[in-house]
């Protein structure tokens, strides 16, 4: 850790790095949560002040498909620090929003969806010899 701090720094001992800022793309994916089975009608805007009860909300996500622009019934909840989102996870965890029981988990790292096979019928039987 300090090899990376003499090559980021100047020589000057005035400026001081703390670990949370070198590392914080980690504490931004463990402070945003995952919540699913949301209402279609629950907006952006309901599910901040839901979640705003229990510690700062930075943004407040739903998805919504590309073509009708309805919400997916899911979303994602950011939140300023880790502790505030894990007394979400638990206080909102299987509780009821807008009529709908909600599932609050923490959110996982985007993957790469473009490694799917595109399907171009069945396989060719083998080749005899």
């Amino acid at each position: 850790m300090s090899a990376l701090r003499k090559l980021l720094l100047p020589k000057s001992k005035s400026v001081v790095i703390s670990n949370s800022a070198i590392f914080l793309s980690r504490r931004g994916i463990a402070s945003k949560l995952f919540v699913g089975g949301l209402s279609f009608y629950t907006t952006e805007k309901a599910l901040s002040e839901a979640f705003s009860l229990h510690g700062q909300v930075i943004e407040a996500k739903i998805v919504t498909d590309r073509v009708s622009d309805r919400s997916k019934g899911f979303g994602f909840v950011t939140y300023a620090s880790e502790d505030e989102a894990e007394k979400a996870l638990q206080e909102m965890n299987g509780k009821p929003l807008n009529g709908r029981v909600v599932f609050v988990d923490y959110a996982k790292p985007k993957t790469d969806g473009g490694c799917m096979p595109i399907a171009r019928g069945p396989p060719e039987p083998p080749v005899e010899q």
